[in-house]
């Protein structure tokens, strides 16, 4: 497990109660000789419930490693727990990790869609705390204005925060203790970043509990919530951002404030019975276009990369998930908007495979030039370096093979057999001009550079 972990015990601890029974975890599992492997359910309950009762009453340990890698993100602990979602389902395991990475300071404002229904469906919540009772502030907003609705959440954590800032600095000029000047000093300095404002706000807690006899000290302290910088995060569906919610997310991106999207990229519209979205490629079967899309998908990264102040980038956590973790990380600690587009394979897409295989598919997806990773940082142009990076490499595997792996794309064969072939050659010509676009935009920034 590296030296970093000496002396500790590692264990991955099912609930077999509330396993779904995708084998996902089975399927994915890098060991040799497997650590995860399913089994019938009545040979595991009774054995795994005294293990499962057991390792959750064992109290947090602090993580030796960076929580921003693979192996250390997942050494934090998921406020994402028992989701409703379909067995497979490619959009929890994003949501699961970001969460792992910030949940402890995050808010979401969530998109009518797939990710409302298993993020909050009555009577219970997919969203916890840890064991400070910390976790992701979580609500449901409509379609057409989840994006407003989030930014709405953000300006008002704003509001608090900076009135917060003026009474600190109002309480320094007043009797209290050096101490307590020396961390409103560092508070306010760190104010805008997690980790500083976290560490901080450790520091302040007792000495506002001391001192709250001042009225602008016992202010502060009513409002200690909000001292650690919150996570504002923006969920939804491509169905929400490329169509129906796109008004106002472009609204909101343009803004230029610190807020974070993510957008798990189904392709269709998933909740709703899979009708035909602005997400959807072309010679995808669906409900709208039932005998395969006949326009090239829209490509909402590089529409919002045109504003040149906003952090862009395409995930697929299968494919390579050091990117997807590095991605989730800069874009939280970008000082302005970011968009993530996460590539989600779905019930809906028919894996020939199944949907215990949709994290592979990912994989595929990349690997045959379907699907596109990059990142888009402001940041780097702002220091003189190339900030549009294309993280795919050149696609080595089949298009036409991948495409047939799915029944969304193979059933053309049987229901439209005279259009099949024609439409499985233009989804690979779009395919293949966005790659291309994306090496012309990296190799346009380059020569910037220079």
């Amino acid at each position: 497990m590296g030296k970093q972990l000496k002396g500790l015990h590692y264990r991955i601890q099912v609930s077999p109660y509330d396993c779904t029974g995708c084998g996902v975890c089975a399927e994915v599992c890098p060991a040799k000789d497997k650590a995860l492997v399913m089994k019938p359910f009545a040979s595991q309950a009774n054995k795994e419930k005294d293990n499962w009762e057991y390792a959750v009453s064992l109290k947090h340990k602090e993580n030796p490693l960076k929580k921003n890698s693979i192996k250390g993100s997942q050494f934090e602990q998921p406020l994402l727990e028992f989701s409703g979602a379909c067995a497979g389902c490619g959009e929890t395991p994003y949501a699961k990790l970001v969460t792992q990475l910030f949940g402890d300071r995050m808010i979401i404002a969530n998109a009518t869609g797939c990710s409302s229904i298993w993020g909050g469906s009555a009577p219970t919540s997919v969203y916890t705390t840890n064991d400070e009772g910390h976790g992701p502030a979580w609500a449901n907003s409509l379609f057409e204005d989840n994006a407003e609705y989030g930014y709405g959440m953000y300006l008002g954590m704003e509001q608090i925060r900076n009135k917060l800032a003026d009474l600190m600095k109002e309480a320094s000029e007043e009797d209290i203790s050096e101490k307590l000047k020396e961390v409103f000093t560092e508070w306010l300095e760190g104010k805008d970043k997690a980790e500083e404002s976290k560490s901080a706000s450790k520091k302040m807690l007792p000495l506002l509990e001391k001192e709250r006899d001042n009225e602008k000290v016992a202010e502060i302290l009513d409002n200690k919530e909000f001292l650690v910088k919150k996570s504002q995060w923006i969920f939804g569906g491509d169905g929400w951002a490329y169509d129906i919610g796109y008004g106002g997310l472009d609204h909101v991106l343009a803004s230029g404030d610190d807020v974070n999207v993510l957008v798990f990229d189904t392709e269709v519209y998933s909740n709703t019975g899979g009708q035909s979205s602005k997400a959807t490629p072309t010679a995808a079967a669906a409900k709208f276009a039932a005998a395969g899309k006949r326009v090239k998908k829209k490509d909402l990264g590089r529409m919002a990369m045109t504003y040149g102040y906003v952090y862009v980038a395409q995930i697929a956590l299968g494919a390579n998930m050091n990117q997807a973790v590095k991605t989730l990380a800069e874009a939280e600690a970008y000082p302005g908007p970011s968009l993530i587009i996460a590539y989600s394979p779905c019930i809906a897409h028919g894996l020939k495979d199944g949907m215990s295989c949709s994290i592979n598919q990912e994989k595929k997806a990349v690997e045959a030039g379907y699907w596109h990773l990059y990142r888009f940082n402001p940041e780097l142009k702002e220091a003189g370096n190339n900030p549009f990076n294309l993280d795919s490499k050149e696609p080595k595997a089949s298009f036409r093979d991948f495409l047939l792996s799915e029944v969304r794309f193979s059933s053309l064969q049987k229901t439209f057999p005279d259009v099949a072939e024609d439409l499985y050659k233009a989804a690979e010509e779009d395919a293949k001009d966005r790659y291309e676009a994306y090496k012309r935009l990296e190799a346009s920034y380059a020569k910037e550079d220079n």
